[in-house]
């Protein structure tokens, strides 16, 4: 990047928005930092998130806050058991001159909050994947493109899991982040009451635009990386694999199936985002291990074993790094 000072003033200019992005989410988010963190990187890095948190957490609130603050438009859909694909990417119907109208569902939209995704049928979860994929929908012959940026969070509750339908592994794999939200510290909770409970609103200033952040997405992209450093990310990708040279014995004990190529590549894009982030302008070894436990999250199958023992899959990442 050391070649092209463009990209140097807007690398530059990158980490000062950042910044004011967290600080303006940060009047109405308290004490959710790497959530936020996490939420914007994967934006920056064209891809989308999935967020694991108990009800009441005030996951639609976070994900509002970081669309005003972006200034892009925002859709929220309720999945429920009788979720229709129709519902979500939208349906033909007659106007009064019996003709044909597309009328466009909620997934036309910048950011799309699929809220508990694991509560609607396979079918129509196929219908919103395809379009995270695609960045498109077909309906009914016809070809529409949907909005840019285009950013999908959804949301699972880990606690209720009858009646749900968890998502399959191939469609797990299309997230970028797997994010977990926990409960709140004591004091970051009083913070929390106290903003909540008085009659002050706080107002979220734009901080970027639509355009701006398609501009540091391809910034992002052109961040330079050391040969070593991707080594590393696919290294550590490799060491998930059973079947792999490279894998040590707390995967051949304890995983069951590992990571894909793809996590290979995300680890790389959000390692040179969080780069960026950072103020550097180039990652490290140091910035795929900060990516590491959500992006592998997701991508990692314990065994039998595992479970019996306790041991849980961000351990198992810890001790791959």
């Amino acid at each position: 990047m050391s070649e092209n000072t463009s990209d140097v003033a807007l690398a530059d200019k990158f980490f000062e928005d950042f910044k004011r992005l967290k600080a303006e989410i940060s009047k109405v988010i308290i004490g959710q930092d790497e959530v936020v963190n996490l939420l914007l990187t994967s934006i920056f890095c064209k891809g989308h998130s999935l967020l694991v948190g108990v009800p009441g957490l005030a996951k639609t609130l976070l994900i509002q806050t970081i669309s005003s603050a972006l200034d892009l438009s925002f859709k929220r859909i309720q999945f429920t058991p009788d979720l229709m694909p129709s519902d979500i990417l939208g349906a033909e119907t007659i106007d009064k001159d019996r003709n044909f109208k597309f009328i466009k569902g909620p997934i036309f939209a910048n950011i799309v909050l699929a809220d508990e995704i694991n509560r609607t049928p396979p079918k129509t979860q196929a219908a919103l994947l395809e379009s995270m994929q695609e960045y498109s929908v077909t309906v009914a012959g016809q070809h529409f493109d949907l909005d840019k940026p285009f950013f999908v969070l959804a949301t699972q509750n880990p606690i209720e899991q009858e009646g749900t339908y968890p998502l399959p592994e191939a469609q797990l794999d299309r997230f970028l982040f797997n994010i977990t939200l926990d409960y709140p510290s004591f004091q970051s909770e009083v913070d929390i009451v106290k903003n909540t409970t008085s009659d002050v609103e706080n107002i979220v200033g734009h901080v970027l635009d639509g355009e701006a952040v398609m501009n540091y997405q391809h910034l992002v992209r052109r961040v330079p990386i050391a040969d070593n450093v991707v080594e590393y990310a696919v290294k550590l990708v490799h060491k998930t694999r059973i079947a792999s040279e490279m894998a040590p014995s707390t995967t051949q004990e304890y995983i069951e199936w590992g990571a894909g190529p793809r996590a290979s590549q995300n680890l790389v894009i959000a390692a040179k985002c969080n780069a960026l982030v950072n103020g550097k302008y180039s990652p490290d070894i140091e910035d795929v291990q900060a990516v590491a436990k959500p992006i592998l999250r997701h991508r990692i199958i314990r065994n039998f074993k595992a479970e019996a023992e306790g041991i849980t899959i961000d351990k198992l990442i810890e001790d791959l790094l």
